[in-house]
């Protein structure tokens, strides 16, 4: 049984063989040379296409940073509070400040005026050597003032 399936599947084999020569031989007759240059042309052009894709494809890179994490609850660093010399007052500011809270927010949360943040927060700078509020949180949470 399997030695006439694999005969017949041979025989089938040549048989196609045998059109698609016949159909080669057609069509090489049948259209002009400039059809042939122009499907060569195409064939080129979409291999190229892909290539050319496929290598400049800009490559994903993942960075990773090891962040210390804190073994426990947070707890302040009286010495670098000290050090830095803020007030108590400067100190709420701070936290609230890594808390994201604005100027506006501060004030209505501490029952001051607007400008009083403002001054609060112009020496908090002052005293952490800092020019922005990120970099004042920044720096608190490296001395260990905020958590």
């Amino acid at each position: 049984m399997s030695k006439q399936v694999v005969l017949w599947g041979a025989a089938g084999g040549v048989l196609i063989a045998l059109l698609k020569i016949l159909e080669y031989k057609h069509f090489v007759h049948e259209y002009p040379s400039e059809m042939y240059g122009g499907l060569v042309a195409l064939i080129f052009t979409a291999i190229g296409i892909y290539l050319g894709l496929k290598w400049t494809r800009t490559k994903e890179v993942v960075v990773v940073k090891e962040v210390p994490v804190r073994g426990g609850p947070f707890v302040l660093n009286e010495t670098n509070l000290r050090d830095v010399g803020l007030t108590q007052r400067e100190h709420e500011i701070l936290g609230l400040i890594a808390q994201g809270l604005s100027n506006r927010e501060i004030g209505e949360k501490l029952f001051l005026s607007e400008n009083t943040v403002k001054t609060h927060s112009s020496r908090l700078f002052e005293k952490m050597q800092v020019n922005r509020r990120v970099q004042a949180v920044q720096r608190g949470k490296e001395l260990g003032l905020v958590p």
